[in-house]
């Protein structure tokens, strides 16, 4: 099981690098890295787990965040209405965004990361919806279209996977403004 000790912080080399595509058949050390990182991921939402491991809530966690330069990351994205079935649960192996829409969106409270151990303010604009290509665990090509929360969660790992960080995207001469046309997520 992951802990936080386990993920990799901000300045680790890592971060910074395009990851490899990962290659077919998964190693069992590949089903291994995805399992582990899904079940961080359920783990740091459920308050009793996170509050004894000390885990810091994450919805979404890729392979470079513990030390793998590999394109793979786990999303999990809690049911809006609180209920058992998540908005999204899903593990992204070499994925790209083949399209995505003109209208962007932000979260109103900005971005955070568990690789970014200090508060970096300011909003991160990004597109409100896009399209996904991936493979799943056989290898097979796979299309996803997301938007909104989960769109802004997507593009956030798939950025780890290659090489940037989300204060990359805020705006350091004004990390408050935002396009008028922009939805604003809370």
């Amino acid at each position: 099981m992951y802990l936080m000790k386990d993920i990799v912080r901000d300045g680790d080399p890592v971060l910074r690098k395009v990851s490899q595509k990962v290659e077919f058949p998964l190693s069992d050390e590949d089903k291994k890295l995805a399992d582990d990182m899904m079940e961080y991921l359920i783990n740091s939402q459920d308050e009793k787990i996170a509050e004894k491991h000390q885990l810091r809530a994450g919805v979404g966690l890729a392979a470079p965040q513990v030390g793998v330069s590999k394109m793979m990351a786990s999303v999990l994205v809690p049911a809006e209405d609180g209920s058992d079935k998540p908005q999204l649960k899903i593990t992204l192996i070499n994925p790209v965004i083949v399209r995505n829409s003109v209208q962007n969106a932000a979260l109103s409270e900005g971005e955070g990361c568990l690789s970014v151990d200090k508060d970096v303010p300011g909003f991160v604009p990004r597109s409100d919806r896009i399209t996904i290509k991936y493979d799943d665990f056989d290898g097979n090509s796979q299309t996803l279209r997301v938007r909104d929360y989960p769109a802004i969660v997507c593009q956030h790992e798939i950025d780890h996977l290659n090489g940037h960080l989300y204060y990359d995207k805020i705006d350091k001469k004004q990390p408050f403004e935002l396009d008028p046309s922009t939805v604003v997520i809370s």
